[in-house]
């Protein structure tokens, strides 16, 4: 029940994405779906996280706050006449540990300007930052650690 639901999800997507709802069309886009569905099978667990929509809530609307912030002061850097940057990488340790998580985490880093997330190390406690100023490292992994990081273990943790 739960691929058919899944798939005639992908079915409206694929009318959507192609701008044609024909019969026809919807045919091929339930085909596709589900071929996609049957190829990634193994790889489909159930989810184990909670529904905590409020603190999803807050975790979005963190993001959008520091898109908005972070395009500022992007924008403002841009445009000065003598942009006195310090671009760099640094290491910021992780308190997070399903690999759901981390790459929610570094995914949110990378789509805010400014930043983008790099690596993550092999034993997964340390994820490597690339950040447009990067003059006061201890200061970036503080915001992600008040920010990001705690809103996702708020609105994940088990």
């Amino acid at each position: 029940m739960k691929f058919l639901l899944t798939n005639l999800v992908f079915t409206l997507i694929w009318g959507a994405i192609s701008a044609s709802f024909t019969p026809a069309n919807l045919l091929l886009g339930f085909a596709a779906g589900a071929l996609s569905l049957w190829l990634i099978r193994r790889e489909l667990r159930p989810v184990a996280y909670p529904l905590r929509p409020l603190r999803l809530l807050l975790l979005a609307s963190l993001f959008f706050m520091e898109l908005a912030i972070s395009a500022t002061k992007v924008a403002v850097l841009v445009l000065r006449s003598n942009m006195a940057l310090k671009p760099g990488i640094f290491a910021y340790p992780l308190a997070l540990r399903s690999d759901f998580e981390i790459t929610l985490l570094a995914n949110l880093i990378t789509l805010t300007p400014g930043t983008l997330s790099v690596d993550v190390s092999d034993d997964r406690k340390t994820l490597y930052v690339h950040a447009l100023d990067c003059a006061d490292p201890g200061a970036l992994r503080r915001d992600i650690a008040g920010g990001f990081e705690r809103r996702i273990r708020e609105a994940f943790e088990r």
